[in-house]
């Protein structure tokens, strides 16, 4: 890859990566209910879920599945579902699915990794954005297959620096002792903000 290309890939994916989404909001929660360095585990399995993307992208599997109807509509339904489910948790229930306060018993590091994987896997924009991505950016004159190592590792890198940073935010926010009303008024918007999220992830199409 030539640098500028690299660089415009740089700039776009980090971009995309580090605006505010579902699972931007759900590590957060997870650091402010568990701690920061607990909650890198979310943000593991969150960059666990775009490999796996990246690398269905890469081998051509991805357009397969968009262009299956079936299998992309599975995907994006479950997120929608997990998404309402988070969503409607955070805003109505006292504690809620994104808690700015301690956990009594915090999660375990797996249970924080599948939530983390689990968010971003079902999120069919993911899958069409590194489809539409990377055809953009590959030289077919040069080895394709070194390009796909040299931006599947930039991606990788840039979500685990993007999502520890949102994991060590919500610890902050926990650790500043948030009153009760900020706290609930930061619950309902991050409820707000999942349901906002399933609602542009139903509207999502193959063909987008």
């Amino acid at each position: 890859m030539t640098l500028e290309i690299f660089a415009i890939f740089l700039v776009t994916t980090a971009v995309v990566v580090f605006s505010p989404g579902a699972a931007a909001i759900a590590v957060a929660s997870q650091g402010a209910a568990n701690g920061g360095r607990k909650a890198l585990a979310g943000a593991v399995g969150i960059a666990a879920a775009n490999v796996v993307y990246f690398v269905l992208s890469a081998t051509g599997i991805a357009s397969l599945i968009i262009a299956s109807g079936t299998a992309f509509m599975i995907i994006k339904w479950v997120g929608v579902g997990y998404l309402i489910w988070l969503g409607l948790n955070a805003f109505f229930s006292p504690g809620g699915a994104i808690q700015i306060r301690r956990n009594q018993s915090p999660s375990s590091t797996r249970r924080l990794f599948s939530q983390g994987f689990i968010i971003e896997f079902a999120n069919p924009k993911a899958l069409l954005y590194f489809s539409a991505i990377l055809p953009q950016f590959i030289d077919a004159n040069a080895p394709i297959l070194l390009q796909i190592l040299i931006m599947g590792a930039t991606t990788l890198v840039i979500d685990l620096i993007s999502y520890t940073c949102y994991a060590f935010l919500g610890d902050f926010l926990t650790r500043g002792g948030l009153k009760r009303w900020v706290i609930g008024a930061v619950n309902k918007s991050a409820g707000a903000a999942l349901l906002f999220a399933a609602f542009r992830m139903a509207s999502v199409s193959a063909t987008r």
